[in-house]
């Protein structure tokens, strides 16, 4: 039996404050063949601080938003898996990536999905945050789709990939990462700013899949949805607007 491989992936727009922390803990990690930042046209040193941690660059000259970062960052993975992190996490460690990789390391699910210590009330109330940016992902389920990622829009990532994983039935455990917050986005970009952000990215998942598709998607990360729904309804739910 052939034993899963693992690559990291961290998109990251102007958070040299931020991604040595993370780094810290990814760069070298037992479990991860390589670490590598996407930087998405940063202008702040980011990639400077990426490289003397030791992780690999691709660097874009533009800025493509977090899913055409994610996108081109995809398609340099060699392995059979992708660990997906956000460059902004505060108080992560090297024990809760290995937390977030066990259960697909083991055999015991397909992939995983973070639940962070700070995050909304009502995602804990769920038990799953349906948009975490902290996954671990096959990336056969994930190639196929590469130019798809590129046409959706900034923040379509996430809610796009969870209809990728229930329509293809992979077995999802979520993970507590009680020790783990990301900043809000007021918090790093001012209350203006961060509002305007929250409020295009609740455009951009509500342009990616329909509102009653978000209802069903947490039931299906929850456990508790139907992984057989007709072909069909799953083809319309998973193409972006």
């Amino acid at each position: 039996m052939t034993l899963p491989r693992f690559s990291c992936l961290i998109p990251a727009y102007n958070e040299a404050a931020r991604i040595g922390g993370v780094l810290a803990a990814a760069v070298g990690h037992p479990l991860l063949d390589d670490v590598i930042v996407i930087d998405d046209g940063s202008t702040d040193g980011t990639v400077d601080v990426a490289r003397k941690a030791g992780a690999s660059v691709l660097a874009l000259e533009a800025n493509n938003g977090k899913t055409g970062a994610l996108a081109q960052g995809l398609a340099s993975v060699a392995t059979s898996h992708v660990v997906l992190l956000d460059a902004d996490l505060e108080g992560l460690t090297a024990a809760d990536i290995t937390a977030l990789i066990m259960p697909v390391h083991s055999g015991k699910r397909d992939a995983t999905v973070s639940l962070r210590g700070n995050a909304p009330r009502l995602w804990h109330w769920l038990g799953v945050d349906y948009i975490s940016g902290e996954r671990v992902l096959p990336i056969d389920l994930l190639r196929p789709h590469l130019d798809s990622f590129q046409a959706l829009p900034r923040f379509g990532f996430e809610v796009f990939v969870n209809g990728l994983m229930e329509s293809s039935g992979i077995r999802v455990e979520v993970v507590q990462w009680p020790g783990v917050a990301s900043p809000s986005k007021w918090a790093k970009r001012g209350h203006v700013q961060g509002l305007i952000e929250d409020i295009r990215m609740m455009q951009d998942i509500r342009q990616t899949v329909p509102l009653r598709e978000v209802v069903h998607q947490v039931q299906y990360l929850r456990g508790k949805g139907s992984a057989a729904r007709p072909r069909r309804q799953l083809e319309n739910s998973g193409s972006p607007a």
